[in-house]
């Protein structure tokens, strides 16, 4: 997994700030949340959760199109954020929410970029065809779940697999395996502008052909994202 780079400032004031007409409780602090790349730009659409270390609460908000989104939390924890990818859920730090007497609001800046390129998990095909198995929708119900978050996102869908086969036959392969996970995409719901589709065959392999892990880990489904 790529490394996400992430500057994370926490501020705690004692000012009163009504966000969606939410305000700081004396159990439960107002926290503020600015998600931006790592040069300002704000990012729309991510999923960002709390996980409580000892009251084991969870909580999550999706930031706007500001890159901003509110949330009451309750005081007197450490929670563990996490940040959601196409592919996974990212852990990257904590953030503290004191146990102190009065109301007060958290503000939350947080800013990365993630990477351009993922390797969708556990999106499988039947052997030697495009026929997507049941067990991939769940990783293609996530990937239609972000698209729709962030409705400026372009991507691409990138086919690959191993040597077996003769290169013509695995370049067609490739092709309409990538073509397959448009499709489910645009019949979930995203446009066809959105989703472009390639296929390269053995031509860009991760690992060994050699083994039967490497020839798995070739035969992969890969999204690019174009533009956001």
């Amino acid at each position: 997994m790529h490394k996400l780079k992430l500057l994370l400032l926490i501020l705690l004031t004692t000012k009163i700030v009504s966000a969606q007409d939410l305000k700081p409780t004396e159990t439960d602090a107002l926290l503020n949340v600015f998600v931006t790349s790592m040069n300002g730009v704000p990012r729309q659409g991510e999923q960002i959760k709390f996980n409580g270390t000892k009251n084991k609460l969870k909580f999550s908000g999706i930031t706007n199109n500001e890159g901003k989104f509110s949330i009451l939390i309750p005081k007197g924890d450490t929670y563990d954020i996490q940040y959601k990818t196409f592919s996974d859920v990212v852990e990257y730090n904590t953030i503290d929410v004191p146990a102190e007497k009065g109301r007060y609001t958290l503000d939350l800046d947080i800013k990365y970029d993630p990477p351009k390129e993922y390797t969708l998990k556990n999106v499988l095909f039947e052997t030697g065809k495009s026929i997507l198995r049941p067990e991939s929708s769940p990783a293609l119900n996530d990937l239609v779940e972000i698209m729709k978050l962030k409705p400026k996102m372009v991507i691409e869908i990138d086919g690959h697999t191993d040597n077996v086969g003769t290169p013509e036959s695995n370049m067609t392969l490739s092709l309409g395996r990538a073509n397959a996970v448009r499709n489910y995409l645009i019949q979930h719901g995203i446009a066809a502008t959105r989703v472009s589709a390639q296929g390269f065959g053995e031509t860009q392999p991760v690992e060994t052909n050699d083994t039967d892990e490497g020839r798995q880990q070739n035969r992969r489904t890969e999204v690019k994202i174009i533009s956001e």
